[in-house]
């Protein structure tokens, strides 16, 4: 967790911020890590342009996202590849908009 006062890194059960002093106890519920994600920019690329894996990429599943990507681009074959890359795109999206999927692959929560 970082302080929403001094930017730092401060323990999770803190009350009170050993750099600056502030209290932290209203800021549990945010996320101030200069480095999280947007829940919103992911959860939009994962329905607008989920069957071609980008959120899981912006996310950093790279291996999720390449998945999906040649499910959609090798499945043409079968035809049946893009509608299921899309499908799954549009679950995920709509799970990160809803915050069942909440974290990043380096495990930092997603901002609001």
């Amino acid at each position: 967790m970082f302080c929403w006062n001094c930017g730092k890194e401060i323990d999770t059960n803190a009350v009170v911020c050993v750099h600056c002093g502030v209290s932290v106890t209203k800021m549990r519920k945010e996320n101030t890590d200069p480095l999280a994600k947007s829940k919103l920019v992911a959860g939009l690329l994962g329905i607008l342009l989920g069957e071609f894996g980008v959120h899981n990429f912006y996310l950093g599943y790279t291996k999720r996202g390449l998945a999906q990507l040649l499910l959609t681009c090798v499945g043409w074959i079968v035809i049946v590849g893009p509608i299921i890359a899309y499908v799954w795109g549009l679950v995920e999206g709509i799970q990160i908009l809803t915050g069942t999927i909440d974290k990043d692959a380096d495990g930092r929560l997603l901002k609001e």
